[in-house]
């Protein structure tokens, strides 16, 4: 089973910015896709971004423009850059990669966005 780590959670003012990590045990170059999920209290998991193994990006809309995926094959790491956070923001953060046959879950970070 990969592993996956996330990092850079935390508490924030609305408005402010985070940058989530996700680092892999495994080479991630080959993945059918990876990204972020994200669920907050007595909701359930949603898709925030995800990239495509052949480069197609999908955002939730509630953040198309401020947040941003990205990945380094050379470091098995996906970030998400969140910009102007909203408070409606606040949730768990996952990270997820999808490999033929295995699908990866890392154990979430917690985001806290302050009005």
């Amino acid at each position: 089973q990969m592993q996956l780590v996330e990092s850079g959670g935390g508490l924030v003012q609305a408005g402010g910015s985070l940058r989530l990590s996700c680092t892999a045990s495994e080479n991630i170059f080959r993945a059918v896709g990876m990204g972020w999920y994200r669920q907050a209290p007595g909701k359930q998991r949603e898709l925030v971004a995800n990239i495509m193994s052949g480069g197609k990006i999908n955002y939730a809309d509630s953040v198309k423009g401020r947040f941003t995926i990205s990945r380094d094959n050379a470091k098995n790491t996906i970030y998400l850059q969140m910009n102007s956070l909203k408070p409606e923001d606040t949730a768990v953060y996952y990270c997820n990669v999808l490999q033929i046959g295995r699908n990866s879950w890392g154990r979430g970070t917690q985001v806290t966005v302050a009005s």
